[in-house]
């Protein structure tokens, strides 16, 4: 037996996020199911209110929904001569839930990884070299995963500050090798803060 055409497209359509199979949709869809009909305009709603509203922050390449520049960049009080590197929004809001770093962030997109066909132009590096040149850098804060691509990341965007006045860091104590930012807790991400480590 085969469910009706509108459940089933339900289930097709929550297998397409990460780590969802079948049974795990067929449960989400019946949950889906049993919401109230304003519970289910709701979460319609959020979805495309997602993908309508939601745009990257010109300046970082953080999300933003009011504005072209998110609120960190518009943020006055924060130190305007740091910049913290991550690879994605969700590494950057670790950082900002730990509440161990008030500067600026520069959100990467993504890591270089020649074997995925990912080069440095693919990702948000030259914006991030002309943001040093503009913005008066003093020190770069490289928080990328410790793997293969983001050790060749991290080298790359060190070779290209070769020369000039800003100190290159990066995060250090307190991250195993291997180990993925996004299971790291706020107390790890506050000590490898503090004991980050100059590169130049």
């Amino acid at each position: 037996m085969k469910y009706p055409k509108s459940l089933d497209e339900l289930i097709e359509s929550f297998k397409l996020l990460p780590g969802i199979g079948e049974k795990n949709a067929e449960r989400l869809s019946f949950a889906v199911l049993q919401f109230s009909e304003e519970n289910a305009n709701k979460f319609s709603d959020s979805i495309k209110n997602v993908k309508n509203k939601i745009i990257k922050c010109k300046v970082c390449n953080n999300l933003t929904e009011d504005n072209d520049e998110c609120s960190i960049c518009r943020d006055d009080t924060r130190d305007n001569n740091t910049i913290c590197v991550v690879e994605n929004v969700k590494d950057l809001m670790l950082f900002e839930k730990s509440n161990a770093y008030k500067g600026k962030y520069h959100v990467l997109g993504g890591l270089i990884s020649p074997l995925e066909g990912v080069n440095p132009e693919d990702i948000k590096i030259n914006e991030l070299i002309k943001r040093i040149e503009k913005e008066d850098i003093k020190e770069v804060i490289l928080a990328l995963n410790i793997s293969m691509e983001g050790e060749t990341t991290s080298l790359y965007i060190l070779k290209l500050l070769e020369g000039t006045d800003v100190s290159v860091t990066k995060i250090a104590a307190g991250i195993p090798v291997g180990a993925d930012m996004e299971y790291l807790d706020s107390l790890t991400i506050q000590r490898a803060l503090e004991g980050r480590n100059k590169l130049s």
